[in-house]
């Protein structure tokens, strides 16, 4: 049974963490085993010893708290892999594939490094992702953003997210959330779900709902998420959200949930869901929702696009208050149009982005990576 070495840099549960918990299960049934190197305290952690997979614990920091550097951790990933000597180590992030590729290509160990990030990379960062025998990118978009600043295009493949679809799957809704948050059965509940940082664009989701605010009094807004950012930016965004919701045409409308582990029993009591991102390399809360069957206005960035063909979601410009209202509106005023766009997503995201499908593809890719270096070896023999 090929033996893969999962890599993750934080203990945290984000998109990236909850993708590859989706796949676990699919691939131990299609095979392969598991060992991880991870922080060892957190939520990650935890979940992955409850998958069964064999745990060593990844040091990031001194006692101090202090960081360590690349070297310090790639002395660990060297150690583990030449322990472990898995068949295939996978990289679970942008940062952690950075800091294998070297280490993988010294040890002869194929690599598979995860990019589910769209950010620029420095010219080091990029040779270090190109000692991967391959990079997964979560989209089209993702893809291309890197193979333009380097990323050596022939090791570049798409894997799309999956997701669960027994568990996010179409439910009518009971009402029990109005209820929970004090509000009339004939409340609007607005949803927008994602970390509290600039890039989710929730700032573009209060202005548009000021524009709305006296048209559709009944509408509330369900912010569901935390902020994990300790930048001065990011603590200055949330505070702006709150107080946005607490003054003004506004105030009393705003509901902060922080994070929820039951996203799938939320998805069904909102009318719909609004994600108002200005990046997003393959945002999984879409995914989410589609698959719910939640009526669902996204912004044109990123991966968006290639997750919804036309009719299965109401797609915006980013930072465009206005047009954000303007879709905002015309799902209210026609529920109708709304629960179409619902249904269709349901059938659209629920045929092409389940956790079985992206695991098919995720075992492909480490079945050829690993007959490639078997080849490679025979040949230099």
């Amino acid at each position: 049974m090929p033996r893969v070495l999962l890599l993750c840099e934080y203990p945290t549960l984000n998109g990236g963490e909850y993708s590859l918990l989706a796949v676990l299960p699919h691939l131990q049934q299609a095979g392969f085993t598991f060992a991880a190197l991870a922080p060892p305290e957190g939520p990650l952690p935890t979940a992955l010893a409850a998958a069964g997979v064999t745990m060593t614990p990844l040091v990031t920091h001194d006692i101090s708290g202090a960081r360590l550097g690349q070297a310090a951790i790639r002395e660990q990933l060297a150690a583990v892999s030449t322990a472990i000597r898995p068949d295939v180590v996978h990289a679970n992030s942008l940062s952690m594939g950075r800091l294998a590729g070297p280490v993988a290509a010294d040890l002869g160990t194929p690599s598979v490094s995860h990019l589910r990030d769209i950010i620029g990379l420095s010219a080091q960062a990029v040779a270090d992702l190109n000692c991967n025998r391959r990079m997964l990118a979560v989209s089209q978009a993702t893809a291309e953003h890197h193979i333009a600043q380097g990323a050596d295009a022939a090791r570049m493949h798409v894997v799309y997210n999956g997701i669960d679809i027994e568990r996010f799957a179409p439910r009518p809704g009971t009402g029990w959330l109005r209820k929970e948050l004090g509000l009339q059965a004939d409340a609007i509940l607005v949803g927008a779900i994602g970390q509290l940082v600039l890039r989710k664009g929730h700032d573009t989701l209060v202005a548009a709902a000021q524009i709305l605010a006296a048209r559709f009094p009944a509408a509330h807004y369900v912010i569901v998420g935390s902020r994990f950012s300790e930048k001065a930016e990011a603590y200055a965004h949330e505070a702006a959200l709150r107080d946005a919701f607490a003054h003004g045409p506004l105030a009393g409308r705003g509901h902060f949930l922080g994070v929820r582990a039951d996203v799938e029993l939320l998805l069904p009591e909102l009318t719909l869901l609004v994600h108002p991102a200005r990046q997003e390399p393959l945002g999984r809360v879409l995914l989410e929702a589609g698959a719910a069957g939640t009526p669902i206005i996204a912004t044109n960035v990123g991966g968006t696009r290639e997750i919804f063909a036309d009719g299965t979601a109401m797609i915006v410009p980013p930072d465009d208050p206005a047009a954000l209202a303007s879709a905002i509106e015309r799902f209210l005023v026609d529920e109708r149009a709304r629960l179409r766009f619902g249904a269709t997503a349901a059938v659209h995201v629920r045929r092409y982005f389940s956790a079985a499908a992206s695991a098919r593809s995720l075992a492909a890719h480490y079945l050829e990576v690993i007959d490639e270096a078997a080849q490679d070896r025979s040949w230099r023999n």
